[in-house]
């Protein structure tokens, strides 16, 4: 298999066969982010591509979902996405699902009928790192996109019927500015239709622009404490049918819920934590996590 540079899978994928479909990020620019720092962004040729799949072909033949890796494999053009879509088809002819990660600025040059057409070749399952619907929050982590783009963008893979899965981060918008994050970000799902919401919390690693941020004075970290609040706020105002899970390592009380039914279960065990757990604690556990690779 031809993986180069960081093979990155989201924890709900684990059960998927993973191939490399490009490496790098077309973007690097957010703050809290050094994923892929120093890798230019490089689609994987197809004479690779097509290797990939015939390895995989002797393993798991009957493969029903592939996960193309790469920070945002989305960003090929139709023509690019299209070929590699049919040529997976060839290979592992049970593959119902080619899922992967993009970004709202991925969706941008795709019209609706385009998406149409990828979803009916099997891309369906877009992992899309939004962080937050809160424009402040957005341009503090400098994400290149607003609020409006992501209703604009979003709305299209609804018409579309492209399924899709929000990522959303605790802490992002810093200290004392938790409440309206939540309040906006939720406001802004609400409007549209993630098949789930994955939910992280902000670690400062020593190498990203936002840790720097923070050592100037320029960024206040959330508290921990905070940052469970700010969830509870986040999942009680989420308006639509949607499953939720904060249960990563970045997470100190990770939970999992089916909104609404779950709202209040969750807000309950997240507020016993809070209740009975000491700050200084979730720091040490928050100042143990060297990594993000094991969620």
């Amino acid at each position: 298999m031809h993986f180069t540079g960081r093979t990155w899978r989201p924890p709900y994928e684990a059960h998927s066969v993973i191939i490399q479909a490009t490496s790098g990020c077309t973007y690097r620019k957010c703050r809290f982010c050094s994923l892929y720092k120093n890798e230019c962004f490089r689609m994987s040729p197809m004479e690779e591509f097509e290797e990939d799949l015939a390895e995989i072909k002797t393993y798991q033949p009957y493969a029903r979902r592939i996960f193309w890796t790469g920070a945002n494999p989305f960003a090929m053009n139709y023509e690019n996405l299209k070929l590699r879509a049919l040529t997976v088809r060839d290979y592992l002819i049970k593959c119902q699902t080619m899922a992967m990660f993009a970004s709202i600025r991925d969706i941008k040059n795709k019209e609706v009928w385009q998406l149409r057409k990828l979803k009916a070749m099997g891309i369906n399952g877009l992992s899309i790192g939004v962080e937050s619907g809160d424009d402040e929050t957005l341009t503090l982590a400098n994400k290149g996109y607003t609020s409006a783009d992501i209703i604009e963008q979003c709305r299209k893979l609804d018409e579309a019927n492209m399924e899709y899965y929000f990522v959303y981060m605790t802490g992002l918008a810093g200290k004392g500015a938790g409440y309206r994050n939540a309040i906006h970000s939720a406001e802004l799902f609400s409007q549209l239709n993630p098949y789930f919401i994955s939910v992280d919390s902000l670690t400062l690693f020593p190498d990203t622009e936002l840790y720097q941020m923070s050592q100037r004075g320029e960024f206040v970290p959330a508290d921990e404490k905070e940052r469970i609040c700010e969830l509870q706020v986040f999942i009680n105002h989420l308006n639509i049918r949607t499953h939720l899970f904060a249960n990563t390592v970045s997470n100190y009380a990770p939970v999992t819920a089916y909104l609404p039914y779950d709202r209040e279960k969750v807000t309950n065990e997240l507020q016993y934590v809070i209740e009975h757990t000491d700050e200084q604690t979730m720091r040490d556990y928050r100042a143990s996590l060297k990594s993000l690779g094991t969620s």
